[in-house]
């Protein structure tokens, strides 16, 4: 069998297989059909948008993510320097409320905030506030989150499917003594983002490495399928701590991560975060140290009460071991540490030279754990501690990466510029962690320019800032419903407008006011509507701004009406539509469309009936007349309104069928045929009957329009 460590060593190898396996739980997330059994959730948190430096104010934030919580406020200055000033204080939860009841907790947290703005004096301010709860939670608005289960060793009863921020409302009204209006509820990670983000524009990924551990990243809203909407972008919380809970992760969890899950206070819960925070890292170290001691490779095979105690092995004794520096050397040394090392897979680490000095902080540690350790033994424990640290870290930077290619993919981008907003406890604390995850990010993705920016003010900050831009972009809202409402109308308003219009309706049908009225309701001599016995080919115009459509329509009656439709664009030059003295122009570029249009169907010369739709103001008389009133649209030509357009056209029909006949007969005619002064050849006389035949047809097709 496989020793536990070696089974560790194996799992700190960079894989493709991780970051694919991540990258697949993710669209499942996101997709509305597999969201419900996908255990990444990939929550949407309704933030859409990241400060711009108009912001300001005063503004509350609870920060609720551990044993402790932070309550702060935050000054924001809108000068142009993203000036921010924030006061805090540090609460601690005592344990009997972390596993008691859910009223309690949320009772001292009321507690504490009053205490706080006490101490501020500003007990009597109603200032909006931010709260940061960094549990899983589904949000259905900005200031609405349900818990969906503890983690980090809470178990507050009664909480779990409840709205947090209404579980904090009633807490602080039972008080009775504040007036505190909760804006937003976000996640650690938002909170990591948006306080990064607020110093680096570039920001768009919030990362924890803490206690527990998690991810949040900006995503196109056309992806986020379980809400409605694809305009924009939203901040979606991966919760990616529950990796794994599918089995996603069966073949790189060894036996002690399934001790470590079998002791939990959630077992088969947040498997990927028992593998990687700080809330276990320590846990891990004490299980293989007490099996290799078990197997007598470390300390003579003799335990002590404190190693075999669940939990002595503090994570923060990872740093401290991890901060002695030992000499490498390439030589094996003898006796127990060979054992060692081999159990370790020698063959793929360094060996250490043994510096007691160099290993003192190891050696404190085993100590007040009741243990007798030699040099062997504290070089392998520190040994044992890297393992387990740079598994975490290069676990971390597989699926850290999944979310790098969802947002370069994203941007279609070659090469991705992006920043990495990061907090938490093992990031900052441990002395390699950060460098380890950078390093492997680094690897794992060369196309990303990847910069890391580190938290320094928390969470509770991004709370804040979060606030602030709900706050700015409600007063934008505000102020442009302000003008919009100008332009909203009332039931009663409206039902005026209706009886106007009637009136003016009246008078328009009127012979006696037709002239004074403004609605001057036309006839059109339009007397019938299709009946479906209809059938034909016929062409129409349809002219109503800078371009127009010409048309063949063909109808077909019978058991099924099919109507086919052929058409082609033109566009009127700007010259030609704002022209002086164009009216010629005009309806002649109009004329010459039709003409190129029937060359292009392969109909020159055919005759076709043509309905003329031209959308501008105009008198009717009967069917086939429109005297233009007046020009709209940006139409300006001279001579056409008080004119009929349908004669207009007419008239470009005959001009051009005049010219066709001077430009291209009488030359040919008189080369060929010379003819005595007044008396026209033949030949001549034919075609000038021929042209007057085809010219009559045109404008009878013309007078046809229906």
């Amino acid at each position: 069998m496989e020793s536990p460590v070696g089974a560790l060593l194996s799992s700190t190898r960079p894989r493709d297989s991780k970051k694919a396996r991540f990258r697949r739980e993710m669209d499942k997330g996101l997709c509305r059909d597999t969201n419900p059994t996908a255990a990444v959730k990939m929550l949407p948190t309704f933030v859409r948008s990241t400060p711009d430096g108009t912001e300001q104010g005063e503004f509350l934030a609870l920060d609720l993510g551990g044993t402790n919580f932070r309550v702060l406020l935050v000054k924001v200055k809108a000068s142009g320097k993203q000036e921010v000033e924030m006061e805090d204080q540090i609460y601690a939860i005592p344990e009997h409320l972390m596993k008691g009841s859910g009223s309690e907790l949320f009772d001292h947290i009321a507690d504490c905030l009053a205490n706080f703005m006490e101490k501020l004096g500003i007990k009597d301010k109603k200032l909006p506030l931010g709260f940061t709860f960094s549990f899983p939670c589904q949000q259905t608005k900005l200031d609405e989150s349900v818990l969906l289960s503890w983690t980090k060793g809470f178990k507050s009863s009664g909480v779990e499917g409840k709205d947090v921020v209404s579980l904090l409302k009633k807490a602080i009204k039972k008080r009775g003594d504040l007036d505190i209006d909760i804006l937003a509820v976000i996640n650690d990670t938002v909170g990591t983002m948006m306080t990064c983000g607020y110093d680096d524009h570039l920001c768009e990924i919030g990362l924890i490495v803490g206690t527990g551990t998690n991810a949040c990243y900006m995503e196109q809203m056309r992806n986020l399928e379980v809400l409605d909407g694809d305009e924009g972008r939203m901040c979606v919380n991966t919760e990616w701590g529950a990796f794994g809970d599918d089995g996603a992760l069966e073949d790189l969890r060894t036996e002690i991560d399934r001790e470590i899950d079998a002791g939990s206070l959630n077992p088969g819960k947040q498997l990927f975060e028992k593998m990687i925070s700080g809330m276990y890292m320590g846990e891990l170290v004490r299980l293989i140290l007490v099996r290799m001691t078990k197997e007598k490779l470390l300390f003579n095979g003799k335990t002590t009460a404190e190693l075999l105690t669940t939990g002595s092995f503090n994570t923060s004794y990872i740093y401290a071991i991890e901060n002695d520096k030992l000499v490498c050397v390439y030589s094996y040394t003898e006796g127990t540490f060979e054992r060692i090392t081999s159990f370790l897979k020698a063959s793929e680490v360094s060996q250490c030279m043994k510096d007691e000095e160099s290993l003192a902080s190891t050696e404190k540690v085993l100590r007040g754990l009741g243990l007798d350790p030699s040099a062997d033994d504290c070089i392998a424990t520190q040994r044992v501690c890297q393992i387990v640290s740079t598994r975490a870290a290069h676990l971390c930077a597989a699926t850290l990466v999944a979310v790098l290619r969802q947002i370069r993919d994203n941007k279609a981008a070659e090469k991705l510029r992006t920043t990495i907003g990061v907090d938490g406890s093992v990031y900052k604390n441990h002395p390699q962690f950060s460098r380890r995850l950078h390093k492997m990010v680094r690897r794992l993705v060369p196309d990303c320019d990847v910069r890391f920016l580190q938290s320094q003010c928390g969470s509770g900050k991004g709370a804040a800032m979060v606030t602030a831009v709900a706050y700015r972009v409600a007063a934008q809202h505000a102020e442009r419903q302000s003008i919009l409402d100008t332009l909203r109308l009332s039931r009663k308003q409206l039902l005026e407008v209706k009886t106007r219009m009637s009136e003016e309706m009246v008078r328009g049908l009127s012979n006696q006011t037709h002239e004074q009225s403004s609605v001057k309701m036309l006839p059109t001599y339009v007397r019938s509507t299709p009946d479906g016995t209809e059938h034909g080919d016929f062409l129409a115009l349809d002219l109503g701004g800078s371009s127009f459509r010409v048309l063949l329509v063909r109808v077909r009656s019978g058991k099924r009406h099919i109507v086919d439709m052929h058409h082609k664009i033109y566009s009127i030059p700007q010259e030609i539509m704002q022209g002086t003295g164009e009216k010629l122009r005009l309806f002649s570029h109009i004329e010459y469309c039709i003409a190129d249009f029937l060359e292009y169907m392969g109909m020159r010369g055919a005759s076709l009936p043509l309905g003329f739709t031209f959308s501008f103001p105009c008198h009717q008389s009967k069917l086939d007349q429109g005297i233009l009133l007046k020009w709209t649209k940006g139409f300006k030509a001279s001579g056409c309104e008080g004119q009929d357009v349908v004669m207009l056209l007419k008239d470009a029909v005959r001009r051009r069928q005049e010219q066709r006949l001077y430009s291209e007969l009488l030359p040919s005619d008189r080369a060929s045929h010379p003819i005595s002064k007044g008396a026209p050849s033949l030949t001549l006389r034919r075609k000038l009957i021929s042209a007057a035949c085809i010219r009559d047809l045109v404008l009878s097709v013309i007078t046809q329009s229906s």
